[in-house]
């Protein structure tokens, strides 16, 4: 791990977005609460919470921190299922792998609890959107860096 003793705790912000592609029945299915195993978007927020929470026992060499707020939010497109988790916390090192993390098991659990109506998803497009506090300061994604996907193609 990287000593972080010598730095002084700051505010320190991430923000992480990612999407899950799916066919436009299945997003229809979660926003009208009709997928078999339950609320899709309630269960996906309380799973990206407790990833956050629980970063550093997940990627080795993480430092554990004090999570001090976890705001995830969903997008629903047509086709698509855009999540986006804010993570904040006062403390030596940042929470970029904690907002990526979180995001991440959220489109996890996303696709679980879809899986059993579309199995053709596809979790992608998982980055680091921007980044506040500590010694490098201020980080925001550029508009014009753009993430590939490759085309679902329905069997």
């Amino acid at each position: 791990m990287v000593d972080v003793t010598p730095k002084e705790p700051t505010h320190r912000r991430a923000v992480a977005r990612g999407k899950v592609f799916m066919k436009p029945e299945t997003t229809t299915a979660v926003m009208n609460r009709e997928v078999k195993k339950g609320d899709v978007l309630a269960v996906a927020r309380v799973a990206a919470i407790m990833a956050a929470k629980r970063t550093s026992d997940a990627i080795p060499l993480c430092h554990p921190l004090l999570i001090g707020a976890v705001h995830v939010n969903f997008e629903v497109a047509d086709d698509f299922i855009e999540i986006e988790v804010q993570v904040d916390t006062v403390d030596r090192t940042g929470v970029e792998m904690e907002a990526l993390h979180a995001c991440s098991v959220a489109a996890l659990t996303i696709y679980d609890m879809c899986k059993s109506a579309d199995k053709g998803m596809v979790i992608g497009e998982i980055a680091l959107w921007e980044k506040t506090g500590g010694r490098s300061g201020t980080y925001r994604r550029p508009a014009n860096i753009a993430t590939v996907v490759t085309n679902v193609v329905e069997p």
